[in-house]
C-alpha cells in the first residue's frame, strides 16, 4: 500500500507540475509574474485530505494496521521554527521541496539530485547536533 500511495503521490506531483521548479518559483513570485495554479493544486489536496482525516479519526483502527500512529508533538520550539525557515528558504531559492525533488528524479534533473543530496546531508547534520539548552528531544531522535 505504501508503494501505491507513493506512486500516486508522485504522479499527482508530476501532473500538477509541482516537480517543475520554474512553475513553483512562478507561484512564489507574488510581486511579479505570479502563477496561482499551484494554489488550486493545494486547495484540491485539502479538499481530499480534510474529509479523509475526519473519516480516519472516526475509525477505531486503520484497515491495514493494528493501530493509528497519529502525531503527538504539539510544541513550537526553536528547532521546529528553524526547520520551517530552512524549508521555506530552500523552496523559495530552488523551487523544490522534498517530495517533488524525489519525484523529479524521473525527469533526470541534476538540480533534483543536488537538492536531495544536500537535504540528506542536512538531515544527518541536524541529528548529529546536540540539543539546545532546555530543549526536549523525543526518544526516537
Amino acid at each position: 500500500m505504501a508503494l501505491v500511495a507513493g506512486v500516486l503521490f508522485g504522479l499527482g506531483l508530476a501532473v500538477s507540475q509541482m516537480v517543475n521548479p520554474a512553475k513553483v518559483l512562478a507561484f512564489l513570485d507574488i510581486a511579479g509574474a505570479w502563477d496561482p495554479s499551484l494554489a488550486v493544486v493545494m486547495a484540491g489536496a485539502l479538499l481530499v485530505t480534510l474529509p479523509a482525516y475526519r473519516l480516519a479519526q472516526a475509525r477505531r483502527r486503520p484497515v491495514l494496521a493494528e493501530r493509528f500512529a497519529w502525531p503527538t508533538a504539539r510544541d513550537i520550539d526553536r528547532r521546529l521554527v528553524a526547520g520551517a525557515v530552512l524549508f521555506g528558504v530552500g523552496w523559495g531559492l530552488v523551487g523544490l521541496c522534498p517530495g517533488p525533488a524525489i519525484a523529479s528524479f524521473a525527469f533526470g534533473l541534476p538540480k533534483s539530485f543536488v537538492f536531495v543530496g544536500t537535504m540528506a546531508a542536512g538531515a544527518m547534520l541536524a541529528r548529529a547536533l546536540p540539543p539546545l539548552p532546555g530543549e526536549r528531544v523525543p526518544a526516537s531522535a
